[in-house]
Protein backbone atom coordinates (compact mmCIF):
# COMPACT_ATOMS: atom_id res chain seq x y z
CA UNK A 1 0.00 0.00 0.00
CA UNK A 2 1.38 3.47 -1.00
CA UNK A 3 1.78 6.19 1.75
CA UNK A 4 -0.19 9.11 1.76
CA UNK A 5 -0.26 10.08 5.26
CA UNK A 6 1.40 13.19 4.73
CA UNK A 7 -1.21 14.61 2.24
CA UNK A 8 -4.42 13.58 3.78
CA UNK A 9 -6.45 16.19 4.54
CA UNK A 10 -9.76 16.50 2.59
CA UNK A 11 -12.80 14.83 3.23
CA UNK A 12 -15.57 14.99 1.13
CA UNK A 13 -19.29 13.79 2.17
CA UNK A 14 -22.01 12.06 0.11
CA UNK A 15 -25.49 11.60 1.73
CA UNK A 16 -29.45 11.11 0.71
CA UNK A 17 -29.63 13.02 4.35
CA UNK A 18 -31.30 16.20 2.70
CA UNK A 19 -30.40 19.55 4.76
CA UNK A 20 -33.49 19.87 6.70
CA UNK A 21 -32.28 17.91 9.34
CA UNK A 22 -28.89 17.14 11.93
CA UNK A 23 -28.01 14.48 10.49
CA UNK A 24 -25.21 15.84 7.97
CA UNK A 25 -23.84 18.64 10.73
CA UNK A 26 -23.91 15.49 13.11
CA UNK A 27 -21.10 14.21 11.04
CA UNK A 28 -19.09 16.89 10.30
CA UNK A 29 -19.17 17.18 14.18
CA UNK A 30 -17.89 13.81 14.47
CA UNK A 31 -15.02 14.45 11.92
CA UNK A 32 -14.49 17.74 13.93
CA UNK A 33 -13.93 15.82 17.25
CA UNK A 34 -11.32 13.78 15.56
CA UNK A 35 -9.39 16.19 14.00
CA UNK A 36 -10.63 19.84 13.66
CA UNK A 37 -8.02 20.80 10.83
CA UNK A 38 -9.46 18.76 8.02
CA UNK A 39 -11.27 20.59 5.26
CA UNK A 40 -14.66 18.71 4.32
CA UNK A 41 -16.61 19.26 1.40
CA UNK A 42 -19.61 18.29 0.58
CA UNK A 43 -20.47 16.89 -3.15
CA UNK A 44 -24.55 16.17 -2.50
CA UNK A 45 -26.50 14.98 0.50
CA UNK A 46 -29.52 15.42 -1.62
CA UNK A 47 -29.53 11.91 -3.37
CA UNK A 48 -32.61 10.78 -3.31
CA UNK A 49 -33.89 8.22 -0.61
CA UNK A 50 -32.26 5.11 -0.44
CA UNK A 51 -31.14 5.64 -3.96
CA UNK A 52 -28.16 3.75 -4.73
CA UNK A 53 -27.80 4.22 -7.87
CA UNK A 54 -28.29 7.67 -8.02
CA UNK A 55 -25.35 7.82 -5.06
CA UNK A 56 -22.77 5.53 -7.64
CA UNK A 57 -23.55 7.90 -10.49
CA UNK A 58 -22.66 11.66 -8.24
CA UNK A 59 -19.80 9.89 -6.93
CA UNK A 60 -18.41 8.75 -10.15
CA UNK A 61 -18.50 11.68 -11.65
CA UNK A 62 -16.89 14.02 -8.55
CA UNK A 63 -14.02 11.72 -7.70
CA UNK A 64 -11.83 12.64 -10.57
CA UNK A 65 -12.06 16.20 -9.93
CA UNK A 66 -10.40 16.06 -6.11
CA UNK A 67 -6.71 16.07 -5.38
CA UNK A 68 -4.55 13.23 -4.72
CA UNK A 69 -5.51 11.17 -1.28
CA UNK A 70 -8.71 12.90 -0.84
CA UNK A 71 -10.80 11.07 1.58
CA UNK A 72 -14.24 10.23 0.13
CA UNK A 73 -17.19 9.47 2.82
CA UNK A 74 -20.44 8.20 0.78
CA UNK A 75 -23.41 7.12 2.88
CA UNK A 76 -26.42 6.30 1.12
CA UNK A 77 -27.35 2.86 3.02
CA UNK A 78 -30.75 1.38 2.84
CA UNK A 79 -28.80 -1.39 4.44
CA UNK A 80 -27.72 -0.01 7.67
CA UNK A 81 -26.96 -1.90 10.97
CA UNK A 82 -27.57 -5.37 8.62
CA UNK A 83 -25.58 -7.86 7.05
CA UNK A 84 -24.06 -5.39 4.65
CA UNK A 85 -20.14 -4.49 4.79
CA UNK A 86 -18.84 -1.39 5.93
CA UNK A 87 -15.63 -0.91 3.85
CA UNK A 88 -12.22 1.46 2.99
CA UNK A 89 -11.05 1.22 -0.30
CA UNK A 90 -8.03 3.05 -1.27
CA UNK A 91 -7.15 3.75 -4.95
CA UNK A 92 -4.14 5.48 -6.75
CA UNK A 93 -6.55 8.60 -6.73
CA UNK A 94 -8.08 8.65 -3.03
CA UNK A 95 -9.64 6.90 -0.43
CA UNK A 96 -12.87 5.36 -0.14
CA UNK A 97 -15.72 5.10 2.95
CA UNK A 98 -18.84 3.50 2.79
CA UNK A 99 -21.06 0.62 3.16
CA UNK A 100 -20.68 -2.32 0.41
CA UNK A 101 -23.58 -1.87 -1.54
CA UNK A 102 -22.71 -1.06 -4.78
CA UNK A 103 -22.57 2.42 -4.27
CA UNK A 104 -18.65 2.64 -4.87
CA UNK A 105 -19.04 0.28 -8.65
CA UNK A 106 -19.11 3.64 -10.71
CA UNK A 107 -15.68 4.92 -9.42
CA UNK A 108 -14.37 1.21 -9.13
CA UNK A 109 -15.17 0.29 -12.68
CA UNK A 110 -12.88 3.66 -13.44
CA UNK A 111 -10.06 2.75 -11.19
CA UNK A 112 -7.83 0.81 -10.13
CA UNK A 113 -8.22 -0.98 -6.82
CA UNK A 114 -4.69 -1.00 -4.23
CA UNK A 115 -6.68 -2.21 -1.29
CA UNK A 116 -9.89 -2.50 0.46
CA UNK A 117 -10.49 -3.43 4.04
CA UNK A 118 -13.75 -4.31 5.89
CA UNK A 119 -14.36 -1.74 8.85
CA UNK A 120 -14.08 -4.43 11.58
CA UNK A 121 -12.11 -2.27 14.27
CA UNK A 122 -13.71 0.15 16.93
CA UNK A 123 -10.70 1.83 17.93
CA UNK A 124 -11.17 4.21 14.62
CA UNK A 125 -15.26 4.23 15.37
CA UNK A 126 -17.18 7.14 17.87
CA UNK A 127 -18.23 4.30 19.87
CA UNK A 128 -17.94 0.04 20.26
CA UNK A 129 -21.46 0.34 20.20
CA UNK A 130 -22.55 2.31 17.21
CA UNK A 131 -25.93 3.27 16.59
CA UNK A 132 -27.87 0.42 14.32
CA UNK A 133 -29.34 3.14 12.46
CA UNK A 134 -26.56 5.48 11.62
CA UNK A 135 -23.56 4.18 10.88
CA UNK A 136 -22.91 7.67 9.10
CA UNK A 137 -22.29 9.19 12.54
CA UNK A 138 -20.64 6.77 14.27
CA UNK A 139 -18.33 4.42 11.57
CA UNK A 140 -18.13 6.00 8.11
CA UNK A 141 -17.57 9.69 9.39
CA UNK A 142 -14.94 8.83 12.01
CA UNK A 143 -13.50 5.97 9.61
CA UNK A 144 -12.45 8.97 7.42
CA UNK A 145 -11.70 11.20 9.68
CA UNK A 146 -8.72 8.82 11.11
CA UNK A 147 -7.91 7.57 7.48
CA UNK A 148 -7.87 11.47 6.50
CA UNK A 149 -5.28 12.31 9.64
CA UNK A 150 -2.70 9.84 8.74
CA UNK A 151 -4.19 6.34 9.89
CA UNK A 152 -2.99 3.62 7.70
CA UNK A 153 -5.95 1.65 5.80
CA UNK A 154 -4.77 -1.53 7.18
CA UNK A 155 -5.09 0.16 10.70
CA UNK A 156 -9.10 0.18 9.70
CA UNK A 157 -10.01 -3.95 9.94
CA UNK A 158 -9.53 -6.83 8.27
CA UNK A 159 -8.10 -6.83 4.45
CA UNK A 160 -10.53 -8.69 2.08
CA UNK A 161 -10.03 -8.69 -1.44
CA UNK A 162 -11.38 -5.82 -3.87
CA UNK A 163 -12.79 -8.01 -6.04
CA UNK A 164 -15.46 -9.21 -3.60
CA UNK A 165 -16.66 -5.73 -3.17
CA UNK A 166 -20.57 -5.71 -4.56
CA UNK A 167 -20.84 -4.66 -7.89
CA UNK A 168 -24.44 -2.47 -9.41
CA UNK A 169 -26.48 -4.36 -11.63
CA UNK A 170 -26.91 -1.43 -13.81
CA UNK A 171 -27.97 -2.07 -17.35
CA UNK A 172 -25.11 -1.64 -20.36
CA UNK A 173 -25.20 -0.08 -23.15
CA UNK A 174 -25.04 -2.38 -26.65
CA UNK A 175 -25.07 -2.02 -30.60
CA UNK A 176 -28.47 -3.11 -32.37
CA UNK A 177 -28.23 -2.57 -35.57
CA UNK A 178 -26.43 0.83 -37.16
CA UNK A 179 -28.08 1.79 -33.33
CA UNK A 180 -27.30 2.05 -29.60
CA UNK A 181 -29.42 1.22 -27.27
CA UNK A 182 -29.16 2.36 -23.80
CA UNK A 183 -31.16 3.90 -21.13
CA UNK A 184 -31.67 7.00 -18.76
CA UNK A 185 -29.21 6.27 -15.63
CA UNK A 186 -29.91 9.77 -13.89
CA UNK A 187 -32.18 12.56 -13.52
CA UNK A 188 -30.50 15.60 -12.27
CA UNK A 189 -32.20 18.20 -10.38
CA UNK A 190 -32.84 20.54 -13.57
CA UNK A 191 -34.83 17.59 -14.87
CA UNK A 192 -32.06 16.27 -17.23
CA UNK A 193 -32.03 12.69 -18.28
CA UNK A 194 -28.41 11.56 -18.67
CA UNK A 195 -28.21 8.30 -20.26
CA UNK A 196 -25.78 5.64 -20.13
CA UNK A 197 -24.40 6.01 -23.61
CA UNK A 198 -21.27 7.87 -23.24
CA UNK A 199 -19.50 10.78 -24.95
CA UNK A 200 -16.81 8.32 -26.79
CA UNK A 201 -19.79 6.24 -28.56
CA UNK A 202 -20.24 9.39 -30.45
CA UNK A 203 -18.80 9.57 -33.84
CA UNK A 204 -19.19 12.78 -35.84
CA UNK A 205 -20.83 16.08 -35.04
CA UNK A 206 -24.88 15.29 -35.89
CA UNK A 207 -26.58 11.93 -34.74
CA UNK A 208 -30.45 11.52 -32.72
CA UNK A 209 -31.67 10.19 -30.10
CA UNK A 210 -35.34 8.66 -29.71
CA UNK A 211 -36.70 8.29 -26.83
CA UNK A 212 -40.54 7.35 -26.17
CA UNK A 213 -41.00 8.15 -30.20
CA UNK A 214 -39.24 11.65 -29.85
CA UNK A 215 -36.79 12.15 -32.28
CA UNK A 216 -34.28 14.74 -30.61
CA UNK A 217 -31.12 15.89 -32.99
CA UNK A 218 -28.22 16.73 -31.17
CA UNK A 219 -26.72 20.32 -30.77
CA UNK A 220 -23.92 21.55 -28.96
CA UNK A 221 -25.66 23.66 -26.39
CA UNK A 222 -28.77 23.96 -24.15
CA UNK A 223 -29.82 27.61 -25.89
CA UNK A 224 -29.08 25.82 -29.78
CA UNK A 225 -32.92 24.96 -29.45
CA UNK A 226 -35.79 27.80 -28.82
CA UNK A 227 -37.09 27.60 -25.08
CA UNK A 228 -39.40 24.86 -24.33
CA UNK A 229 -37.84 22.83 -26.93
CA UNK A 230 -35.88 19.15 -26.27
CA UNK A 231 -32.22 18.78 -26.82
CA UNK A 232 -29.74 15.92 -26.88
CA UNK A 233 -26.22 17.05 -26.29
CA UNK A 234 -22.72 15.69 -24.47
CA UNK A 235 -23.23 16.81 -20.87
CA UNK A 236 -20.41 18.43 -19.10
CA UNK A 237 -19.95 14.46 -17.11
CA UNK A 238 -19.26 13.15 -20.51
CA UNK A 239 -22.77 11.47 -20.93
CA UNK A 240 -25.00 11.94 -23.51
CA UNK A 241 -27.95 13.71 -22.23
CA UNK A 242 -31.48 14.69 -23.11
CA UNK A 243 -32.39 18.01 -22.13
CA UNK A 244 -35.60 21.02 -22.66
CA UNK A 245 -34.06 24.13 -22.35
CA UNK A 246 -34.86 26.34 -19.84
CA UNK A 247 -37.84 23.53 -19.00
CA UNK A 248 -37.74 19.96 -17.80
CA UNK A 249 -37.39 16.95 -19.55
CA UNK A 250 -37.97 14.68 -16.72
CA UNK A 251 -41.43 16.20 -16.49
CA UNK A 252 -41.93 16.93 -20.10
CA UNK A 253 -41.38 13.11 -21.26
CA UNK A 254 -42.88 11.84 -18.64
CA UNK A 255 -39.85 9.20 -17.81
CA UNK A 256 -37.89 7.80 -15.38
CA UNK A 257 -34.18 5.86 -14.44
CA UNK A 258 -33.85 2.67 -16.52
CA UNK A 259 -36.12 4.02 -19.45
CA UNK A 260 -35.03 2.99 -22.75
CA UNK A 261 -33.54 5.40 -25.18
CA UNK A 262 -31.59 4.47 -28.83
CA UNK A 263 -28.87 6.48 -30.44
CA UNK A 264 -28.99 6.92 -34.12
Amino acid sequence: MSDKSTKKSLVTLLSDFGISDEYVAVMKGAIAQINPMLRVVDITHQIPSQNIAAARFCLMNAFAYFPEATVHVAVVDPGVGGKRRAVAVELAQGFLVAPDNGLLSGVLSQNSEIAAVELTNPEYWLTSYPSTTFHGRDIFAPVGAHLASGVSLQQLGREINPESLVKLNLPSCYRKDNSIIGCIQYIDSFGNLVTNIPQSYVKGSSWNLEIRGNIIKSQKTYSDVQQGELVALIGSHGWVEIAVSCGNAQIELGVNNGTQVRFF
